[in-house]
Parts: structure tokens; C-alpha cells; sequence
């Protein structure tokens, strides 16, 4: 049986209209679905996040795929990094992903969320290790997300070859932008 892990983004919860969904639609085709809560979701920590991936998924292989949302993108990213030479997973499904958040609104968050963005932004990730777990990514933007520059696809489609998608009016996928459903995630997941 398939395994999907879902995670959340900063400050999100497991429940989200869109995460709750995915996990349900998923689960009705026969997916095994998780969506676990991330530790301290208002100020994530690299190491956290990515211990309690380690936690939550035990040995994966090519029956596991993850969606991440946002900075939990990132923390897959770095969980599949640290993972040993050989590993395989089934694939990856990437919503507003990002390396690098809008200057202006994150300026705008104030100084805490500089704090906690930096790290993320600034530690080095070998996208190439990620590469090799895996050949089928798919990353999913929306043109008018708030944080996430749409000129983050670039990164994504040249340094993972990652398949690209971009939405039309989604925000940034969260509960504010009132989404509460995404055929193309769906899609790619059913695809893999």
C-alpha cells in the first residue's frame, strides 16, 4: 500500500480545509494518508521538523510520497537530503515551495519572522541528493501567492526537475486564501 505523509507549513495544522481534504480524497483511493502535527508550528525549526519526519516515517521507500505545504516543503527537502545513498521514495508533490520568500513581505512579518525565516533561507540544501531519491516531483505555485515569488519555479524545475504547475488566483494555498481543494495535487499523487 501506498504511504503519503502530508505536512502542514508555518504556523499551519494538519487539518487546514486543503490538507484535510487531500488526506481524505487520498485515503478514499486507497492511500494510506498522515497528516501529522508539526512541532512549534509558529516558530519551525530545521532540526525539529525534520527529527519528526525522521519519527513519523520510520525506513522509506518506493511506496512512501510526501506533499508538503510551504516550509514544509522545505522540510522534506532536508529530511530526503539526510537520507542514506540508495534510498528511493515513490514521489513528491511540492505546494508553494520555496528557497527564498518575497523580501518585502517577509519584512513586513517584522523581525521574529525574519528570525525564523533565515535559517531556513540560509542553510545550505543538496538539491542533488534530493534529485536522486526521486524522479518524480511535481511543484505546485500559485500566480498570486503572497510569499512565494513565482520565479521560484525556475529553481525548482532546473535544479530537481521538478514538473511545474502554476495556479490561477490560489494565494498562497492556506486557509486565507480560502482553498479548499486542489484537483492537480490530487492528480499528481494518483499519478506517482
Amino acid at each position: 500500500m501506498k504511504k503519503v505523509f502530508i505536512i502542514h507549513g508555518w504556523d499551519g495544522r494538519p487539518d487546514e480545509p486543503l490538507l484535510k481534504w487531500l488526506k481524505i480524497s487520498l485515503q478514499s483511493k486507497g492511500f494510506a494518508a498522515t497528516a501529522p502535527a508539526m512541532p512549534d508550528p509558529a516558530r519551525p525549526v530545521i532540526k525539529d521538523w525534520v527529527g519528526k519526519l525522521r519519527q513519523t516515517v520510520g525506513a522509506p521507500d518506493k511506496n512512501v510520497i510526501f506533499i508538503g505545504h510551504s516550509i514544509g516543503c522545505q522540510a522534506i527537502l532536508r529530511y530526503l537530503a539526510g537520507l542514506p545513498a540508495g534510498t528511493k521514495i515513490g514521489g513528491l508533490v511540492l505546494l508553494a515551495p520555496w528557497m527564498e520568500l518575497d523580501r518585502q513581505t517577509i519584512e513586513e512579518e517584522g523581525p521574529e519572522s525574519i528570525a525564523i525565516a533565515k535559517p531556513w533561507q540560509e542553510t545550505p540544501l543538496d538539491l542533488a541528493k534530493v534529485k536522486q531519491t526521486t524522479a518524480k516531483i511535481v511543484a505546485i505555485f500559485s500566480d498570486n501567492d503572497p510569499f512565494v515569488p513565482l520565479a521560484q519555479q525556475d529553481l525548482f524545475a532546473r535544479e530537481l526537475g521538478a514538473q511545474i504547475i502554476v495556479e490561477h488566483h490560489k494565494g498562497h494555498f492556506d486557509p486565507s486564501s480560502q482553498v479548499s481543494h486542489l484537483a492537480s495535487a490530487l492528480r499528481a499523487v494518483s499519478g506517482f
